[in-house]
């Protein structure tokens, strides 16, 4: 089964709807690394609308001006991308496609999919809270910036049960960014006062 990793830059309180102002001042060569593994991870790209106009805007012009970014922005362009939309679109940027009816089944199949080795959704939030939701998210892979952001649209919507995970790998760059990457994980034992209460400390 290909795996589906979602991979958003965050804020401390959760925010990933991110702010260039808080956002690039961080950026280093650390970052630039996490970023190239985790696209690195995929060969198709799961984006919704909002995304797909910010990409298909930047990058292909990115690669057609041949800078530094060139090579990543080709990286991009040569990528399957597959655009969750209500409404239809014409695609500007090639390999291009729209998602093909109801968006859990559609993910579904790309999971399915022996031609697949693995989807990436960069940003694209409210898709990544319908999959969290549906259970069909296996990795998150936050890059968590050291900054309170206090407004902007967060990661984690309200509900009624709590998504457990679990750590599978963390790393602290000099810039006090920390890189997480967390699996689906399973609620601990309940536990209470009473049973945790010999940890509590000594005192003086």
């Amino acid at each position: 089964m290909a795996k589906v990793i979602s991979t958003l830059f965050i804020s401390a309180d959760g925010v990933a709807e991110i702010d260039p102002d808080w956002h690039f001042p961080y950026f280093d060569q650390n970052m630039g690394r996490a970023v190239s593994e985790d696209y690195d991870a995929a060969d198709v790209l799961l984006i919704g609308r909002e995304t797909y106009d910010s990409f298909a805007g930047a990058w292909p012009d990115r690669e057609a001006a041949g800078g530094d970014d060139a090579p990543f922005a080709k990286q991009l362009g040569d990528v399957r991308k597959v655009v969750v939309s209500r409404q239809p679109l014409e695609f500007s940027w090639r390999n291009s496609e729209l998602i093909n009816g109801d968006l859990l089944d559609a993910v579904t199949a790309l999971k399915a999919d022996a031609g697949v080795r693995g989807v990436l959704i960069p940003g694209s939030i409210s898709v990544v809270q319908q999959l969290l939701a549906a259970g069909l998210v296996d990795e998150l892979r936050l890059l968590v910036h050291p900054v309170a952001a206090r407004k902007g649209r967060k990661l984690f919507d309200e509900g009624d049960a709590a998504y457990h995970l679990r750590l599978l790998a963390s790393e602290a760059f000099p810039t006090g960014v920390l890189r997480v990457i967390y699996a689906p994980g399973t609620a601990p034992t309940p536990v209470g006062y009473d049973e945790v209460k010999d940890q509590v400390p000594a005192g003086n």
